[in-house]
């Protein structure tokens, strides 16, 4: 299968076919599968950004979980470059995942209350790497500056900062191990508006840097618009349109797409502001 993903020079992640069942209890007895992803089909460009939107349970953070592998889907392929890794075991995994890092919604529930700074970066490179102490402590005063924090602030613990600042650990800790896709899954979405505009040309900055391909997952299509290189909309657990960004926003064909622009409209002017500020 390898040398059918012609495209593995240009393209950093495709998906196809991917479909995640769960089974839920229905009843005292009774148990019901529900398709939470079916047959979703999308990919990213090296140093692209895909944005994957949708309203609240059309599956897209299913997708996320199981691109990055926290789960495994029932059925379909996830070429990482030229390596499908969506049928590998845990062992099998372990050389594939510093290069698909993932950055959560909330940053005080993924990150340890009892970790420094300092420890929260190191924590992938403790797990994943052979590298020493010091240079893990070194690496980690790195990445700190480069996110925009001071690396003074190394030893304050986790909790003494503010959700943005978490926010920046959480990235900071998710580029530990260098990877070359960062799935972010509502990581702007718990912040206010002046601190999402800072975050997100903080990542702005770090793929021009580094070259990283995002998947951003939202359920803010006027905010993904702004930086996503393509838009795909989910709903009831499907793919049901997708494309460059300006043609989806500008012409939309599914509902779901327009439904979704449509709420945005209220508070666009606003988020105008906001960003244009932070440009």
């Amino acid at each position: 299968m390898a040398s059918e993903n012609k495209s593995a020079g240009e393209t950093a992640l495709r998906v196809q076919g991917m479909r995640k069942v769960y089974s839920r209890r229905s009843g005292m007895w009774k148990r019901v599968q529900v398709c939470a992803v079916d047959g979703v089909d999308f990919e990213i460009g090296k140093g692209k950004t895909l944005a994957l939107v949708g309203s609240s349970g059309s599956g897209k953070s299913t997708v996320a979980r199981c691109v990055t592998r926290l789960e495994r889907p029932d059925a379909g392929e996830i070429w990482l470059g030229d390596e499908n890794i969506a049928r590998l075991d845990s062992g099998e995994l372990r050389k594939y995942r510093p290069r698909l890092q993932m950055v959560f919604q909330d940053p005080s529930t993924s990150i340890n209350p009892r970790f420094s700074a300092e420890q929260v970066i190191e924590e992938p490179l403790l797990i994943l790497s052979n590298e020493n102490r010091d240079f893990r402590q070194h690496r980690a005063r790195e990445l700190m500056k480069e996110v925009g924090l001071a690396p003074e602030w190394a030893e304050r613990r986790a909790t003494n900062f503010s959700g943005g600042q978490q926010q920046r650990l959480a990235i900071a800790r998710a580029l530990a191990l260098e990877p070359e896709i960062v799935v972010l899954d509502e990581a702007l979405s718990a912040l206010d508006l002046s601190t999402q505009a800072q975050i997100a040309n903080l990542l702005i900055e770090l793929q021009a840097a580094r070259g990283l391909s995002y998947l951003l997952i939202s359920h803010d299509i006027a905010f993904v618009a702004r930086f996503a290189d393509a838009i795909a909309v989910m709903s009831a657990g499907m793919i049901v349109e997708q494309g460059a960004t300006e043609a989806i926003v500008s012409a939309p064909q599914h509902p779901a797409t327009k439904a979704l622009l449509e709420s945005a409209t209220a508070s666009q002017k606003s988020l105008d502001r906001v960003l244009g500020a932070h440009a």
